[in-house]
């Protein structure tokens, strides 16, 4: 039986591609052989997890597979032989030929016409209507041809990702010309998700609308930035004046520069939250900032500068390792 992807990311038929790349990042890390070393069930579920997005989280690939199922990847062929129950193989009923609604041109993987369909085109028109339109060729007036669609991976600067903007690519048609496209970039964008520039795609041969360009969207790291979901999160160092005593210091936000406020003895790991400084999508409720704190020690201390320290732990005496625990 052919497997349910959507059963395997734990996801419903109706979910939005954010919910599905939610449900893959977690299933990749519960199952990655990495992790469950001792698991040898691990690295197939793991497979299994991988091949079920690779296809709901493309967007083509999933429309297909919603139409045809896991056989979906045969259709660019022509599809298996049409013997019995070759129907059910495609995911239709064969009974839909009589009333002449059958999209073939889904079937074929383009327009359909009777140079496409080969020997086929007079078995077909056995299902059409009687004295009426035959199912192909209702079939190929009402399908839109287009040309080819070009899949573009691009990488963009992880601060541009959070702020929008526009870059330019170059692409290399099939005829050989190098062509230079600017596309937007919406603010608050995610890893691995695309664009769709409309039109801009390959030519159809003897007329037709152009196709798309589809770009995949990566994200290069940021120095300093981490993003998870829409917080953003960065280390922030202090010295151990201004841990000790609490201190302004400035700090660099998508927003801009916003003054934070350290309270008296802060240790390092303490996080500070700034809230709606993380990313905002459009649309969408904004993420927080949450600073975690450095302590930085001078590099070298004098003698002094040591017995003061040891005086200063004499007076507050802690157990900082109490609940340390194996």
């Amino acid at each position: 039986m052919a497997e349910d992807y959507y059963n395997i990311l734990g996801v419903p038929r109706g979910a939005s591609q954010a919910e599905i790349e939610k449900a893959y990042r977690e299933l990749a890390r519960k199952y990655h052989p990495d992790m469950n070393p001792d698991d040898k069930t691990a690295k197939p579920k793991f497979q299994q997890v991988q091949t079920a997005f690779d296809v709901l989280g493309n967007a083509e690939k999933r429309e297909m597979y919603d139409r045809y199922g896991s056989s979906f990847d045969t259709m660019g062929g022509g599809g298996p032989y049409a013997g019995p129950g070759w129907g059910e193989a495609f995911g239709f009923d064969p009974g839909g030929f009589q009333g002449g609604n059958v999209d073939f041109s889904q079937l074929f993987g383009g327009a359909v016409n009777e140079e496409s369909m080969g020997g086929f085109a007079d078995f077909f028109t056995h299902f059409g209507r009687p004295g009426g339109t035959t199912a192909w060729q209702k079939a190929a007036s009402a399908s839109p041809r287009r040309g080819p669609d070009i899949l573009h991976e691009l990488q963009i600067p992880f601060t541009t990702a959070v702020d929008g903007g526009q870059v330019e690519i170059t692409l290399r048609r099939r005829s050989g010309k190098a062509e230079t496209i600017k596309v937007k970039i919406p603010q608050g964008i995610e890893n691995g998700k695309k664009i769709r520039v409309r039109g801009q795609g390959e030519p159809l041969p003897g007329g037709g609308r152009p196709g798309d360009i589809i770009i995949t969207i990566r994200l290069a790291p940021h120095p300093c930035f981490q993003r998870r979901g829409n917080h953003l999160h960065v280390k922030v160092p202090v010295t151990l004046a201004e841990a000790a005593l609490g201190a302004k210091i400035d700090l660099p936000t998508p927003k801009g520069t916003v003054s934070l406020s350290i309270p008296p003895g802060t240790s390092s790991g303490t996080r500070l939250r700034v809230r709606g400084h993380g990313v905002a999508p459009k649309n969408a409720q904004p993420g927080d900032l949450l600073a975690e704190i450095q302590v930085t020690m001078p590099e070298q201390l004098s003698d002094v500068d040591k017995n003061l320290i040891r005086e200063i732990d004499r007076r507050y005496p802690r157990e900082p390792r109490k609940n340390l625990r194996w």
